[in-house]
């Protein structure tokens, strides 16, 4: 039966953070979904360039897939640009993390198994929170939380701001400097190596799943094919890569044929990952 947002999304707009309503997330699960259970979890992080983007507006083909499976999915916002500066945007995703392990067991979930997703900016942060687990840097305040997750999953995201290439659209790299980071790249390069998620690659990376159309005029597939090479050099974790043909950027926000082909790839994957930690913890 195909259902819409209001079927899932039964509870809205909970607060993870001390930032109104930038620090809301809804939380999607099936209504018939036991509360006393331990569903794998799905954490989703909206794109939108940094400065836009809500988490009601984006992935509605996945989150809805994944819930109506028995998933519990996190749809989350965060502070945007250019009222907030960089690193604000990955510090509320990695207390929206912090809080999900705290109280997603109320809701069903399983709070020892949380994957995270997102497109664009929020492929880029979703990478970036996966590859830096408890990193103080990224937890001013919270630093002892556990922001720990067991998969990724991005979608057409930028993991290198460092490139001068044709890796980027000529427009995105001035907009970020004068709106996100508010500091010149050339001036201050360490700042743009710390916020690329291809800079923290290391053995110890978690599963990945990397998808990219080949058409996308936003954020070429180079990024995702260099970053992929990267982790299959370094990971010793699965890493799986997805280039569609033809697909532009943002592909997945709407229903469609390439969507709903998408969506079951995320799950299949997910599934592959899930269930050997889920019966490893359970003989344990």
């Amino acid at each position: 039966m195909l259902r819409i947002y209001r079927d899932y999304a039964h509870d809205s707009d909970v607060a993870y953070g001390a930032y109104g309503s930038r620090n809301h997330l809804d939380i999607w699960r099936r209504p018939d979904l036991d509360r006393g259970g331990r569903a794998p979890v799905l954490l989703q992080v909206p794109g939108g360039a940094w400065m836009l983007g809500s988490k009601r507006g984006q992935a509605h083909p996945l989150l809805s897939h994944l819930a109506e499976l028995g998933w519990v999915c996190v749809s989350i916002n965060y502070r945007l640009s250019p009222r907030s500066t960089w690193p604000d945007h990955i510090v509320d995703v990695k207390r929206a993390i912090a809080w999900t392990k705290e109280h997603i067991a109320e809701y069903g979930g399983d709070p020892d198994w949380i994957a995270i997703t997102g497109g664009s900016a929020g492929g880029h942060l979703s990478s970036l929170a996966a590859l830096t687990p408890n990193d103080p840097q990224f937890q001013p305040g919270f630093e002892d939380a556990d922001t720990r997750v067991q998969a990724a999953v991005p979608f057409y995201g930028i993991y290198d701001f460092t490139r001068d290439d044709d890796s980027m659209h000529p427009q995105l790299v001035p907009t970020v400097q004068r709106y996100v980071f508010k500091q010149s790249r050339r001036k201050f390069p360490d700042v743009y190596q710390a916020a690329s998620p291809i800079s923290y690659v290391s053995p110890d990376a978690p599963p990945f799943f990397v998808l990219h159309g080949t058409n996308d005029s936003l954020i070429p597939v180079e990024q995702a094919r260099s970053f992929t090479a990267r982790l299959r050099e370094h990971s010793t974790a699965p890493v799986v890569y997805a280039e569609l043909p033809y697909a532009q950027h943002a592909f997945d926000i709407f229903s469609s044929p390439r969507a709903a082909h998408a969506a079951v790839a995320v799950e299949q994957f997910l599934a592959e990952i899930y269930a050997p930690q889920s019966a490893a913890r359970r003989s344990a």
